[in-house]
């Protein structure tokens, strides 16, 4: 049976909440994020302040030198957590299928559904309007029988859109598609893809198969398949976690070892504390460290552990080191990879 997939993408979240609560931060450009003074970076931005170069994930400072008349402030996750739990229960009316992938957007798995007599189309609009109504939010929402698909098109028509990709449409849809539109395809992976001459999914359909998967793996096999149309993943209710972990962003660079030591000393309790609350055996595979420099790349050093060991995070660290070539060091990262072989009852289910 073909499925029916709705991806469900609230429009600029954070940015949309407040504005909501607040007429006064309606119709400006308005973004949630850090101050420009330290190393802060924005966590949303609305359509307004996007049409000057404002984006999610831009330093502060940067956003607000390509837009002078930018309104920061900061977020309010309490209550972003709490209109996330009011739009799970306006999901929950249509399917009990749902996967979420973070506070603002979902996957719903509606093939088994009889509302609006089984059309997707129908029930995306419909939950489109009820969101809209009840909590005065826009959302965006993308229709396919597979789940990139899906999300993929929930992007096309925002903000407050929808676009909806039949069966019969997958093969030119995909053919079409940018190979960096698909999730997964990150800046650095599209530049290795276009070297290739691959631009396109109508390219890659092209391309040598073995070829592929000797120069990307299984990333290789998997974006063979998405670009065949391709998708076998089903809708997860509950998500296992892989990894747990803890950074910190300096308010100015460091650049000795010992304070990295001293910065993984302070970590580490918390990495404890995220750990036992979304484990209770804490058994790990790996532990990392991540540096990120201040020219803004990054280097991640992580090894198989099966116990957890505060001092192997130095022993990472003077190797991560090694690769700092005399820049400053803005960001430290630690993380343990968990053993994810476990009965269903152990899985750590996704949390609104």
């Amino acid at each position: 049976m073909t499925k029916k997939i709705i991806h469900v993408d609230l429009d600029c979240y954070y940015a949309a909440v407040e504005a909501r609560d607040d007429p006064t931060l309606r119709g400006i450009p308005l973004a949630i994020g850090g101050s420009q003074y330290g190393r802060g970076v924005l966590s949303t931005c609305n359509y307004e302040a996007r049409e000057f170069g404002v984006k999610s994930a831009m330093p502060t400072a940067r956003a607000l030198k390509l837009c002078p008349n930018l309104t920061v402030i900061p977020g309010n996750m309490e209550k972003y957590k709490l209109v996330s739990k009011q739009i799970q229960a306006i999901f929950s009316r249509y399917t009990d299928v749902i996967e979420p992938l973070s506070l603002d957007e979902a996957y719903l798995d509606v093939s088994d559904s009889n509302l609006f007599k089984g059309s997707a189309t129908l029930i995306a609009e419909d939950i489109r309007k009820a969101i809209e109504s009840e909590l005065q939010l826009t959302a965006s929402a993308g229709v396919a029988p597979i789940k990139f698909v899906a999300k993929v098109a929930s992007d096309i028509n925002k903000p407050n859109g929808i676009c909806v990709i039949t069966p019969e449409q997958i093969e030119s849809f995909v053919e079409e598609l940018d190979l960096g539109k698909i999730p997964g395809v990150g800046k650095v992976t599209k530049e290795k893809l276009n070297k290739l001459g691959l631009f396109t999914g109508k390219d890659v359909k092209a391309y040598d198969q073995r070829l592929l998967l000797k120069q990307f793996g299984k990333f290789g096999q998997s974006l063979w398949e998405k670009c065949h149309g391709v998708d076998k993943r089903n809708i997860e209710t509950s998500r296992v976690r892989k990894s747990v972990g803890v950074e910190k962003t300096f308010n100015s660079d460091i650049h000795t070892e010992a304070e990295c030591h001293n910065a993984i000393a302070h970590l580490y309790p918390s990495l404890l504390s995220r750990l036992e609350r979304a484990s209770s055996d804490k058994k790990i595979i790996k532990q990392g460290v991540k540096l990120k420099f201040n020219d803004f790349k990054q280097t991640t050093v992580e090894h198989k552990k099966r116990t957890l060991d505060k001092l192997f995070f130095n022993e990472l660290l003077e190797e991560a080191l090694k690769r700092q070539n005399g820049r400053g060091i803005r960001l430290i990262g630690l993380s343990v990879g968990l053993d994810t072989e476990k009965s269903n009852k152990e899985q750590i289910s996704f949390k609104w």
